[in-house]
């Protein structure tokens, strides 16, 4: 291989280089960006390319060059769909995989280099022994690069990742560390003196060992940082949500206990009601009619505000529940259809339905809250079909209902986005217990929340 040939190979490599570490940050944004923004995903690409011919033109370091990079992404957060933070994670983690990838592709670099000694050979073979070596360190590097960040990025798409503004500082201490420690290593590897190229690695044949043992820690550093951070996330929100069905239960336990002393003052009422007779018998034979309606007025309301409240859906739970939410709508001026009735038939547990109840009634409220008055409406219905149990949440919303990874609406209320859609979590898995699912539709400015149950085995 002649020289020139060997400068026009040289520059073809490196601008390939160049095009597998753009792609390699598309691929790396591809997941996270909203799905009607992918579009400009190309735009990326190019800005990359561009700002590294300006830098190399202009002699900026390398390091500066990620900087810009990670800023850039950071500016056009809204752009690509991205959350600031996601897009600044996201930055960090593809410069310190290029940097860490670099370091143990370095020593790969110098073994082949060394391992292939030049001889006394005519300067065509010393190209191209030198274009055999770079393009396998290319290949080699490229490999690994393309490994480590398929594996971060499955790693953040495992689970959630909430990147409040501390969340934020604690994922991106190891990335940026990573990157800083790289840049140091990789301007004390290699030097001139003497006029000649000085490899560390020829004084110190340990860093052979030693600098990609560092680089794969500081890569590691960052994805064990990530998958404990999602780990912590996981059990903060599911003891959250254990929490809101705790305090679920115990309402429910309270308000049945109301329900259970007004039941027992009708049962009073009701044994009363042979005392209560005689007393008007004896009221109407003696004519004392002012006495007797005062009486009978008195009788009608203990009667009446006994019963105000009390739906017959077969299970004190429900009526609970049923009841709550209906008096609520009459505050809120909601309109209220019931078609419910409980199982009674099957294994299913009042505490389980009645958590399934509250929380989509209380979304159905919280829905129509935010509706015109007059289109406020929500329709509940639960039948037993044979072995099957449905029940349904019929409602009215306003805006637009944007549905998360999971299935479950995303909240708008910015200050718990974190616990956002624990209420349908928690319907979810109850519906779980019954080898059922729960199934959620938008569709005409009108919400529908159905759960499909099956009844279980007594055994």
């Amino acid at each position: 291989m002649s020289e020139a040939a060997f400068r026009i190979f040289y520059q073809g490599i490196s601008f390939g280089a160049e095009l597998l570490y753009a792609a390699g940050l598309v691929f790396l944004l591809q997941p996270f960006t909203a799905q009607q923004k992918r579009q400009r995903l190309p735009l990326v690409f190019a800005a990359s390319l561009l700002i590294r011919q300006l830098c190399d033109s202009a002699a900026i370091p390398q390091g500066a060059f990620g900087l810009l990079l990670i800023l850039l992404l950071a500016a056009a957060e809204k752009a690509l769909g991205l959350e600031k933070a996601m897009a600044l994670l996201l930055g960090l983690l593809y410069w310190n995989t290029r940097v860490s990838s670099g370091l143990i592709a370095e020593s790969l670099y110098f073994i082949l280099e060394q391992s292939l000694p030049p001889g006394s050979e005519p300067p065509e073979a010393v190209y191209l022994r030198a274009a055999v070596i770079i393009a396998l360190f290319l290949l080699f590097h490229a490999a690994l690069f393309a490994a480590m960040l398929c594996a971060i990025r499955r790693r953040i798409r495992a689970q959630k990742l909430p990147l409040c503004r501390w969340q934020l500082c604690c994922l991106c201490l190891a990335p940026a560390t990573g990157i800083l420690f790289g840049q140091i290593i990789f301007r004390l590897l290699s030097g001139g003196q003497d006029g000649a190229l000085f490899w560390m690695y020829q004084k110190y044949p340990a860093f052979l060992a030693t600098v990609p043992l560092i680089a794969v820690l500081l890569y590691a550093g960052a994805y064990l940082t990530i998958a404990l951070h999602q780990k912590m996330a996981a059990l903060q929100e599911e003891q959250a949500i254990y929490c809101v069905e705790r305090r679920q239960v115990q309402a429910i336990r309270a308000r049945i206990h109301e329900a259970e002393q007004c039941y027992s003052h009708i049962r009073g009422v009701k044994h009363d009601m042979r005392g209560h007779l005689t007393n008007i018998r004896g009221l109407v034979r003696s004519g004392e009619y002012d006495s007797l309606e005062a009486y009978l007025a008195q009788l009608s309301e203990c009667i009446f505000d006994s019963d105000e409240w009390m739906p017959e859906t077969g299970n004190p739970v429900t009526d609970v529940i049923v009841g709550d939410t209906r008096q609520h709508c009459l505050d809120l001026g909601i309109e209220f259809e019931v078609d419910f009735y409980y199982p009674q038939q099957g294994s299913y547990d009042a505490f389980d339905l009645g958590i399934i109840l509250q929380n989509l009634l209380q979304n159905a409220v919280e829905a129509c809250e935010t509706v015109e008055a007059g289109q406020r409406r929500i329709a509940l219905t639960g039948k037993k079909t044979g072995r099957f149990f449905l029940l349904e949440v019929k409602n009215p919303f306003a805006g637009e209902v944007v549905f998360g990874q999971d299935g479950l609406p995303v909240t708008a209320k910015k200050e718990d986005d974190f616990l956002h859609g624990i209420g349908l979590s928690n319907v979810r898995r109850e519906a779980e217990k019954y080898m059922g699912q729960l199934e959620l539709k938008a569709d005409r400015q009108e919400f529908s929340a159905t759960v499909l149950l099956q009844e279980r085995s007594s055994t």
